[in-house]
């Protein structure tokens, strides 16, 4: 269950309570009995996992762009390494 802050605005008594999100929310203070409302604040968000990088919704990256003629493009080859091209050996004579 959250726990809400309250703030009263007579007395300035500050308080947190446990609720239940269907609990309708508190109206009076338990210290003089006047007036309070609900406190919010900034609340911290982490996302975890792969993704949520700046570039996943960057309008000109390569991938998944299409060509001129209006056909998606190939995507570019995993390995970037050149082939070996393989040559006869020299012979020792």
């Amino acid at each position: 269950m959250p726990t809400y802050a309250y703030a009263c605005t007579q007395c300035g008594h500050r308080f947190d309570a446990v609720q239940s999100f269907s609990d309708a929310a508190l109206t009076e203070c338990p210290e003089c009995g006047g007036p309070v409302r609900k406190q919010y604040g900034s609340v911290g968000v982490t996302f975890n996992g792969s993704g949520f990088y700046r570039t996943d919704s960057r309008a000109g990256g390569t991938v998944g762009k299409k060509d001129a003629a209006g056909g998606a493009s190939a995507p570019s080859p995993t390995s970037s390494k050149p082939e070996a091209k393989s040559s006869p050996a020299p012979s020792g004579s």
